[in-house]
């Protein structure tokens, strides 16, 4: 049982929506997070859980991706005006952990060639695993653009060190019911990842960029 109701959302999306579009317009798309603060939980000695759900409506249309591909995929990639790299690329960074962490830091996602999968560690070393952005495998029967909307859309809780997550649920260039839908799904996602569900449940926060937080719970 929710104990966020879609009315509250509704009205707190709103308080941000006119936030960030009347009083404080910015040149950019807000990104707004859902910012959760749990409690009875102790991170040192509870199982630290992770868990990823793809959301109804895409939350940040603008996240950059590039996929290291075979030449299959790097002409699919064209198609669609993906950034791809080739295995030739990769080798010419030769391993250099800086060049590497550069790469890590210009993309938000990778994917890669099913073919190619294996030989990322060697090619690239330990990098992008460290930046947790380890590629996501595109087989052959994978549509390669459902496959990049499918990474848009999906976002991921994980518990680390401290007992507050923030993950982006949205932006301010959607509509109010694509909101709704998101911040709901994500909520109830997390709370069923909780060893005691909302008992664990300190706060509930949307925000955007820019703006104030809104509590939900």
């Amino acid at each position: 049982m929710s104990k966020v109701a879609p009315s509250q959302v509704r009205e707190a999306v709103r308080q941000v929506i006119a936030f960030s579009t009347e009083e404080k317009p910015r040149k950019f798309t807000e990104t707004i997070e859902l910012q959760i603060g749990l409690k009875n939980y102790d991170p040192q000695r509870d199982k630290r859980f992770s868990g990823t759900v793809r959301l109804p409506n895409i939350p940040r249309p603008q996240m950059k991706i590039c996929i290291l591909a075979d030449a299959r995929d790097a002409d699919h990639a064209k198609e669609i005006s993906l950034d791809s790299m080739s295995v030739e690329d990769l080798k010419k960074l030769n391993k250099n952990k800086k060049a590497i962490k550069k790469l890590a830091k210009k993309y938000d996602q990778f994917l890669a060639s099913e073919a190619l999968i294996k030989q990322i560690p060697r090619l690239l070393g330990p990098g992008l695993s460290k930046a947790g952005k380890f590629p996501t495998p595109v087989t052959q029967q994978d549509n390669l653009g459902e496959k990049v909307n499918e990474i848009k859309a999906t976002i991921k809780f994980q518990l680390k060190k401290v007992l507050c997550i923030g993950v982006a649920v949205g932006n301010v260039k959607m509509t109010e019911d694509e909101l709704v839908q998101n911040i709901m799904m994500s909520v109830n996602f997390l709370v069923s990842l909780l060893k005691k569900n909302w008992q664990n449940v300190k706060s509930l926060f949307i925000k955007s960029s820019m703006g104030k937080p809104i509590r939900l719970y």
